[in-house]
């Protein structure tokens, strides 16, 4: 072969390499703070619907769907689309002001737990436990467990186009 030809063969193998590598990190999900969402759905013409991933550092499942399901590139680019992505420690130490009330870290047991999570999973604290709000931080609803990747985007599409306003999830999934 000449050293064209093999020249060009590298070239086009960087050049495939780089666009894919860019399409890769085009589709990841930008995690934001409690309060930088709470700022972007103040700020925005258009609000989008927020997101709560609810995790603990020793949670095994919370790893798996970071790594499976929100990494997943058609999931993500639903997310950043349609919601605000917030990560929140359900065991975090830090105080954080919602709708005119401070939550705090409780200690209870080994670890404890913030109280936030604990209200926005309606006292059930299980990890992962995804949240769903409306643009003015209204309760949706929580998911609970470690979801795959298209379970969960059928989840987030029931609740990012509205259509848990027109049908029940029963009638939506299909579920008997």
């Amino acid at each position: 072969m000449s050293t064209n030809v093999v020249l060009l063969i590298k070239n086009l193998f960087l050049v495939s390499f780089l666009f894919i590598s860019l399409g890769v990190t085009a589709q990841e999900v930008k995690w934001l703070t409690w309060n930088e969402a709470a700022e972007l759905a103040a700020t925005d013409k258009n609000p989008k619907k927020v997101f709560i991933d609810v995790y603990t550092d020793w949670c095994g499942w919370c790893k798996k769907m970071d790594k499976d399901t929100f990494q997943n590139p058609e999931v993500a680019a639903y997310m950043t689309e349609n919601f605000y992505m917030v990560k929140l420690d359900g065991e975090g130490k830090d105080p954080i002001d919602f709708k005119g009330k401070t939550y705090k870290f409780v200690p209870s047991g080994r670890n404890g737990y913030h109280e936030l999570a604990a209200a926005l999973m309606q006292g059930r604290l299980s990890y992962p436990t995804t949240i769903f709000l409306d643009q003015e931080f209204n309760m949706l609803s929580p998911v609970p467990g470690y979801q795959k990747p298209e379970p969960f985007l059928n989840i987030a599409k029931y609740f990012g186009d509205d259509i848990y306003k027109e049908k029940d999830w029963k009638t939506y999934s299909g579920a008997k």
